[in-house]
């Protein structure tokens, strides 16, 4: 029996990566099966065409690969990952846990189409990763809403102020904004979870996002046999 599939979605500086080993926590103490898989996978010779896009060997601005050439490139990443990294654990039953998955592809790449072609692409990408691929189609997408602002300033500590340690997608803030419309957009017609990380007025803490976050996955962990 198939495991589950859950992913965390969120511009860059959202908290993905320390939500994921919260809930891996959470998940281990009460002895499921579970594994974190972080993508893209730069370790990876298949993340190559990816490596090269987020440098800028194609151009130094988002837009100047195509939403279709460009989520190619991540689609192979994630095909190889599935087999040959987590596969055995994901069909043996285990939780994965994604940081990242093809849904990025839904808000990353869509910026680059005008608003009236979301909807199409939307149905290509699904239909090249989950069915043409192969890959598993997620049984949980939360989409961690944060502002871009703050989102930003995350990033800075991160690179401790070097703004040339930024790919072409986190320094272009324009198009930032626009991945959060499309991820919005993408949430609302595919029925992902969105959790902002404010309460309106102020960020909320690590730990109370992750009880919202455990609250989600919850209803999952009960269909566990």
């Amino acid at each position: 029996m198939a495991g589950k599939l859950i992913v965390l979605e969120g511009l860059d500086g959202s908290g993905k990566t320390t939500q994921l080993k919260y809930l891996l926590a959470r998940l281990s103490a009460k002895k499921l099966p579970a594994r974190r898989v972080k993508l893209p996978n730069y370790e990876s010779e298949a993340c190559a065409p990816v490596k090269m896009y987020l440098r800028g060997d194609f151009g130094s601005n988002p837009g100047d690969v195509n939403a279709y050439a460009a989520s190619a490139f991540y689609a192979v990443d994630r095909f190889a990952s599935y087999q040959l990294e987590w596969q055995n654990d994901y069909l043996g039953g285990a939780f994965i846990l994604c940081d990242r998955y093809a849904t990025s592809n839904l808000y990353h790449q869509a910026t680059k189409l005008p608003r009236a072609q979301w909807a199409e692409f939307t149905r290509w990408a699904e239909d090249l990763e989950y069915e043409r691929m192969g890959i598993p189609k997620p049984d949980l997408v939360i989409y961690l809403d944060m502002p871009l602002a703050r989102s930003q300033a995350l990033l800075r500590e991160r690179y401790n102020g070097d703004e040339q340690k930024k790919d072409i997608h986190e320094r272009d803030l324009a198009y930032l904004a626009l991945c959060r419309e499309a991820a919005l957009f993408a949430a609302e017609k595919l029925g992902w979870t969105v959790l902002s990380c404010t309460d309106g007025e102020r960020m909320l803490s690590i730990e109370e996002l992750s009880e919202r976050i455990f609250a989600c996955a919850a209803p999952l962990l009960e269909e566990t046999p």
